[in-house]
């Protein structure tokens, strides 16, 4: 076991999900990346780039996000409306 985790000090990483905007531990979400013009999923969380999180197992949070536009706003970048559903799309066959 790794010294962070048997540690009773030990803070779980938190982030907040661009769709119902709750604060969840980051491993409960999945993490959307940007990095030099491409949008990508990422379900390591290890990818270059910045990133948003959504929770995983949820279609109306994916839906959430969508409809209030959180993936522009966030990387302030308008995207095609193909890369916008091709993400959804993967992010729903996760």
């Amino acid at each position: 076991m790794s010294q962070k985790k048997s540690n009773p000090n030990f803070k779980v990483p938190m982030r907040r999900c661009i769709g119902c905007m709750e604060s969840k531990p980051k491993k409960d979400l999945i993490r959307i990346a940007y990095y030099e013009g491409e949008l990508s999923l990422d379900p390591t969380g290890k990818a270059k780039g910045r990133g948003v999180y959504l929770c995983r197992d949820s279609a109306e949070c994916a839906a959430l996000a969508k409809k209030k536009n959180a993936l522009q706003r966030n990387f302030k970048t308008n995207f095609p409306g193909e890369t916008i559903e091709q993400i959804f799309k993967e992010l729903m066959n996760e």
